[in-house]
């Protein structure tokens, strides 16, 4: 399956691909992702007639607009280590499109993109449990660098960064 940049065309197919997949990615309304796509790089799956079928955000590091505290820790951890580091904000399928291996695409598709930058790092959600991320991103040569409560007893992450270049 294709892997290209972003069109303003696909938001309707990743707004459905993302509510699809909560809680394993975060709720949004349509101006939040929209606003999340803007200050990333996107990257979409496509079918072959070019329809989205999901797609991967990838965030610089340091962007005060993205209000994440995912990203605040991944910006303490890149400056502690004194590597290069980006961020995946969320990566989300049509379920249709499950089970085609097209997670791995998209994140291949964003390890040559961002290939020149030390690291890429993603969070997975421990509470609620998330087991089958856990699996994929082992799988991808992801490795715990930390981890996180937020709400006790309701919302807990591992953080994993995997080298680039």
């Amino acid at each position: 399956m294709p892997i290209r940049p972003y069109r303003p065309d696909d938001f309707a197919a990743l707004f459905a691909a993302n509510e699809a997949s909560v809680p394993g990615v975060g709720a949004e309304t349509e101006d939040s992702l929209a606003k999340w796509i803007s200050l990333s790089t996107c990257l979409v799956a496509t079918d072959d007639d070019d329809q989205a079928l999901g797609f991967i955000t990838v965030m610089e590091l340091g962007q005060p607009a993205y209000d994440s505290p995912n990203m605040r820790w991944f910006e303490t951890y890149a400056e502690e280590t004194r590597k290069s580091v980006v961020y995946v904000d969320r990566i989300a399928l049509s379920p249709a499109a499950r089970g085609q291996r097209l997670g791995e695409a998209l994140y291949q598709a964003a390890f040559d993109h961002f290939k020149s930058r030390d690291e890429i790092g993603c969070e997975v959600n421990t509470l609620p449990p998330n087991p089958g991320s856990h699996r994929f991103h082992n799988r991808l040569g992801f490795q715990s660098v930390g981890e996180s409560t937020y709400r006790k007893g309701e919302k807990a992450v591992m953080f994993y960064a995997r080298p680039l270049g």
